[in-house]
């Protein structure tokens, strides 16, 4: 068993997968023949470097048990050749459902299309499962696949084990599932297969863009499903609280400030709190929102909206497509205006200059940012949105 969790943990097999679909080392011999050549308008395959000068990746990454590794030249500057665009173009737009423009477009759009009881599983799993997996990755330490053999099609300074990417495909997929398979009259099958799907193609991605060992990857879909298993039993009894709990926007923003403040402490920088700090500030701001639409009464969507029995389905589909549309941009909008806002109010506090990346990472400037700016997201998500929806009409 140690010997298969080895081979699990090595880069090899990230390699051996990599070289599968058709992505090699622009320097490894015979890479140049692919038939994939004519996208670069040449004989050759075009090459891309995936670590600019400048680039984070050239930061110091510390190692497993506190020992700090100085930088290494062959994790960056390192040019691939593609030689089977369908895979990468696949792996790429999967690697992208796990990244931020995801999450601030499908989550809002259960809110506002599907329903608003599953909406509120999401954001809580989502929430519960990323504050975890971070929180693991800078405890357990371990470096992401080394460079060579692996071509890196990304450049994160922060720790491998679990993938996140994984732990949210899994999560978000499954729970979307086992919450509507009794509001929605499609095939638990059918369900599960599109859930199994969707996270696969997620977990594949990371391989592919060789940023997760196979071990990163099963990890992270093993916590998750033991996430899931655990905290199933309580979802009804944690969402009647949201609702009527007086003590609900409280707790949704002084429970995550706690956790953002309180997070593992590094010797180097890492982008992991902020993005522990960016989940759980949607998630609270979101979780208010949820009170006081219970609250007040706030424009309630149609819980059945996506059925096909609904006619006419061309309308129905195009009252779908304003509604997010709408919704987006003025999430979009909030999100740019209350960054900046909170940005400059807490780098005038501090002292320091607005484009001084260095003071942004303090801590005392990141988690408030961070959080001022995607509570303002979740909320918005939540009970802005919902209110211009019904005045333009559209619910």
């Amino acid at each position: 068993m140690a010997r298969v969790l080895r081979r699990l943990r090595s880069s090899q097999p990230v390699a051996r997968f990599q070289r599968c679909c058709g992505l090699f080392p622009a320097a490894e011999e015979g890479a140049g023949d692919g038939l994939a050549g004519t996208l670069g308008g040449g004989d050759q395959p075009p090459t891309r470097d995936t670590c600019p000068r400048g680039s984070p990746a050239r930061q110091r990454l510390p190692e497993a048990n506190g020992v700090k590794s100085s930088p290494q030249p062959q994790d960056c500057a390192q040019k691939y050749v593609v030689k089977n665009y369908f895979y990468y173009y696949l792996f790429k737009f999967s690697s992208a459902l796990g990244e931020e423009i995801f999450y601030i477009t499908f989550l809002p759009f259960t809110y506002w299309n599907i329903n608003h009881d599953v909406s509120r599983r999401l954001i809580m799993m989502w929430c519960i499962v990323m504050y975890i997996g971070q929180v693991t990755k800078d405890i357990l330490k371990w470096p992401r696949p080394r460079s060579p053999p692996v071509v890196k099609l990304e450049m994160r300074a922060e720790y491998g084990m679990p993938s996140t990417h994984a732990m949210a495909a899994t999560s978000i997929s499954f729970t979307f599932c086992i919450a509507t398979i009794n509001q929605n009259k499609y095939p638990l099958v059918l369900g599960l297969m599109a859930a199994f799907v969707f996270s696969t193609l997620v977990c594949l991605s990371r391989l592919y863009t060789g940023m997760h060992t196979v071990l990163d990857v099963i990890g992270g879909t093993l916590i998750s499903a033991a996430l899931i298993a655990l905290t199933y039993p309580a979802w009804d009894i944690i969402d009647h609280l949201i609702l009527t709990s007086p003590f609900c926007p409280i707790l949704s923003i002084v429970v995550p400030l706690l956790l953002c403040y309180n997070y593992p402490k590094l010797e180097d920088y890492s982008p992991t709190r902020a993005d522990t700090t960016t989940v759980l500030g949607a998630g609270a701001g979101a979780t208010i929102g949820f009170w006081l639409s219970n609250l007040y009464a706030a424009p309630n969507y149609p819980n059945e909206s996506l059925q096909l029995s609904l006619p006419p389905i061309g309308e129905m589909m195009m009252v779908v497509l304003v509604k997010s549309l709408v919704g987006i941009f003025i999430l979009l909008v909030t999100r740019y205006f209350i960054k900046g806002m909170a940005l400059r109010v807490l780098c005038s506090r501090y002292q320091v200059s607005v484009n001084n990346l260095e003071a942004r990472r303090r801590l005392e400037i990141e988690v408030p940012y961070k959080f001022i700016t995607y509570s303002s997201v979740g909320f918005s998500a939540t009970v802005l949105v919902p209110l211009l929806h019904e005045l333009l009409g559209l619910i």
